[in-house]
């Protein structure tokens, strides 16, 4: 009985990507020679997963707009989602700037700027002069689609997939084909996912590895502060914050954690959100979730409503400033706030994306040296995995409300997906109730496929 116990347990991905998050970190802390070459291993995961995402956001906006009844349907979901959007962001931004002025993680370190190498940071501050929000709005539209598609940027993807789903739905039923047939290419590449997914607790233990051993544990001491200041405000923002929202929603958060607790794991060993979005696309919609809502809101949230990207924003722009000694009024400090609502929204498909956008931040503000953003090299990594996991929960949270107020979230199914006990993979998934709006179209098709 207990080795069938034991084998069941293992069998779970959550407990398989754990294990490789303890491992990773025990042979990057005895064995760090070993765990410092482990990289390619995460980083293999990281790109399996990406070269999905581009057709899969393309197939469930085009699939969902498609299939509305009514486009003034998706205008509406598109402005409700930005008006959350904006909500939420304001909201974390302001959470990190109270916390960190509380607590002053950077106080007393004394940092002088003139003693300062930032040849580390040149590939950040040079990215940062080409980040303004008109290079951003610019970016949206592609060169090329083509293009768009083979370096899988987001946001010029969704942005055709909108143009050609809007297109689709004027040309009225006889396009139908040509939507069905992108429907089943879905649910071809969620069975794609679903294969990569086995390989999750490996990308996980050779992140994990290659951090401890570059870093190393000692490093997490000497900034201790700034990192517990970090999770602990995360964790608040999630409990009170959205933990409130979905209350108002009338879910549990608890349940919900507990729903999406595989992709929660999955995101905190490979610090990337992008690890999870097919699953998280699959998740949402098995929750009740319609599918044009989930198609729209939740790939969009990973530009517009990095919830976990704003509190480390103002937390870390407010820790350089103390520790170097930078006396902001609370003009300068509403000031910060105010930019970091503009450049945190143009930091998504960029190579290290909060580096890049805290750095445009303080050099549009010339009051924190620029600089300082060598203090946070050493930690950002282990940052990172706080905020991603924040992202992850906001980014759900958002398509659950958008859903909700929409009319569009099946609320017995939600409650029913949501009271499950048992294993939550997507593999273990089954349909529960009747699917909620535009979905019931589009679920017998998905039942058949076998793609859960």
């Amino acid at each position: 009985m207990l080795v069938s116990k034991i084998r069941t347990s293992l069998s779970k991905l959550y407990v398989q990507v754990l294990i490789g998050i303890i491992a990773g970190i025990l042979l990057g802390h005895f064995y760090p020679d070993i765990g410092s070459q482990l990289k390619p291993l995460g980083d293999l995961f990281i790109k399996l997963i990406r070269m999905l995402l581009a057709p899969i956001i393309f197939a469930s906006v085009v699939v969902g707009i498609a299939r509305m009844s009514n486009l003034h349907e998706a205008g509406r979901v598109g402005m409700k989602a930005v008006l959350y959007f904006e909500i939420a962001s304001t909201i974390a931004l302001v959470v990190g700037l109270v916390v960190v002025n509380l607590v002053k993680p950077g106080a007393g370190m004394n940092i002088d700027p003139a003693h300062i190498d930032s040849s580390a940071i040149a590939t950040y501050t040079q990215a940062a002069k080409q980040h303004g929000m008109l290079d951003f709005f610019m970016s949206i539209v592609p060169n090329s689609i083509v293009g768009a598609f083979a370096n899988g940027e987001i946001l010029p993807v969704i942005f055709f997939s909108v143009l050609l789903a809007i297109a689709l739905a004027k040309l009225g039923p006889r396009t139908a084909p040509f939507v069905d047939m992108l429907d089943m290419f879905l649910q071809g590449m969620f069975g794609v996912v679903r294969i990569v997914m086995y390989v999750a607790p490996v990308g996980a233990f050779g992140g994990m590895a290659f951090t401890i051993a570059k870093y190393g544990i000692g490093t997490l001491a000497s900034f201790g502060q700034l990192m517990l200041c970090l999770y602990l405000t995360s964790i608040f923002f999630v409990v009170v914050v959205l933990g409130f929202v979905m209350r108002m929603c009338g879910l549990s958060l608890w349940k919900y954690l507990r729903y999406i607790k595989d992709e929660l794991f999955i995101t905190l060993g490979t610090a990337s959100t992008e690890a999870v979005l097919p699953q998280m696309l699959i998740k949402m919609e098995k929750m009740g979730c319609s599918r044009p809502v989930v198609g729209m809101v939740l790939p969009t949230g990973y530009t517009f409503n990095a919830d976990g990207t704003a509190i480390y924003l103002t937390m870390a722009a407010m820790f350089i400033a103390q520790a170097m000694n930078v006396q902001l009024t609370l003009w300068d400090q509403l000031l910060v706030l105010g930019v970091l609502l503009l450049t945190s929204k143009g930091s998504a498909g960029v190579a290290g994306a909060g580096f890049v956008a805290l750095a445009a931040t303080l050099a549009t503000m010339h009051k924190i040296p620029v600089e300082g953003l060598v203090l946070l090299l050493g930690v950002d990594r282990f940052l990172n995995e706080a905020r991603a996991v924040t992202n992850l929960i906001g980014n759900g949270v958002a398509t659950i409300v958008v859903a909700r107020w929409e009319g569009e979230l099946d609320m017995n199914t939600a409650r029913a997906m949501l009271d499950r006990t048992g294993d939550t993979s997507i593999d273990a998934l089954e349909p529960i109730g009747e699917p909620a709006g535009q979905l019931a179209a589009v679920q017998e098709p998905i039942a058949r496929s076998n793609v859960h």
